[in-house]
């Protein structure tokens, strides 16, 4: 017992002990990585936001508030509630969609989850501007759908399905949908059957044992999807701009036109801040969310 007691100190210090120069050495192209390809572009993208513009669109280094006051106008703000909507819809569709594929990925038997997770990855195995150009020959008046539906008499002549929010949603969740299915998959397969037949011993039917066991069990794996949707659907342009068509704009479609056609790099950057920072912002929430429960 005293050995024991002895041993313990060591054995904390050993796993306790600060990463050498070999260490460093292994991070250090990750660390450039991350400093060239992040850091350097947020503090530039940061910078230009407090910067004037003549009336050539080049840059001229004064510092100003003007943007920003700008970014807070209803116009703007009332693109960006819209973009935060289509974000939101994508999210809970892809989640009611794709958390029971994941599931049954995750609880298959070993043999078959490599298949099937390949079937997942297929579509990245495709240009995305092509999947994005598939889905407009499918949606439009006289695309795949509509002479479908024609030809079956189901409808009596071609319905306006591009151009629409629903072709906008239609394409984000056919496009992050695979980023929701990965992460709760993860969740399921670490999960241990044990519990789940130790809730049903308990007198817990299955929506009791889904609802109080599986869930909380998974909620990391759901968190992780649900960020890595809806994060960069907000953002989204290329797609909002062909199946949307530009009739309803969201903040990506936005930022990409103040930084191409309009010229406006400062009032581009400070969108794209203030977007940097509600991301932040719900990384945080959704952290402290996470260390309470």
């Amino acid at each position: 017992m005293a050995a024991s007691a002895a041993a313990a100190p060591a054995l904390n210090a050993a796993f306790e002990r600060k990463p050498g120069w070999g260490a460093w050495l292994f991070m250090a192209p990750l660390l450039l990585w991350l400093v060239l390809f992040v850091v350097l572009p947020t503090l530039m993208l940061i910078m230009t936001s407090f910067v004037e513009r003549d009336g050539l669109g080049r840059l001229v280094y004064n510092f100003t508030w003007e943007n920003y006051v700008r970014a807070f106008d209803w116009k703007w703000l009332k693109i960006l509630l819209i973009s935060i909507w289509y974000a939101f819809l994508t999210t809970v569709i892809c989640m009611v969609v794709g958390y029971p594929v994941a599931y049954f990925i995750g609880r298959s038997p070993d043999r078959f989850r490599t298949l099937l997770i390949t079937l997942v990855m297929i579509p990245f195995w495709t240009s995305f501007l092509i999947r994005t150009y598939a889905w407009i020959t499918i949606l439009s008046r006289d695309g795949l759908l509509n002479s479908f539906l024609l030809s079956a008499a189901i409808i009596p002549e071609p319905l306006g399905m591009m151009y629409t929010p629903f072709a906008v949603v239609l394409g984000l969740v056919y496009a992050y949908l695979p980023f929701m299915i990965l992460p709760i998959y993860t969740s399921v397969e670490r999960l241990d059957g044990a519990m789940i037949e130790a809730a049903y011993d308990l007198g817990a039917g299955p929506v009791r044992a889904f609802s109080k066991v599986i869930i909380p069990l998974t909620r990391p794996g759901i968190v992780a999807g649900a960020l890595l949707v809806f994060v960069p659907s907000i953002a989204m342009f290329a797609i909002t701009t062909l199946m949307g068509g530009g009739s309803n704009p969201t903040i990506g479609e936005v930022i990409q036109k103040q930084f191409t056609s309009a010229r406006n790099m400062p009032f581009g950057a400070a969108l794209g801040t203030l977007l940097l920072v509600l991301f932040c912002l719900a990384l945080w929430l959704t952290r402290a969310r996470g260390r309470e429960e």
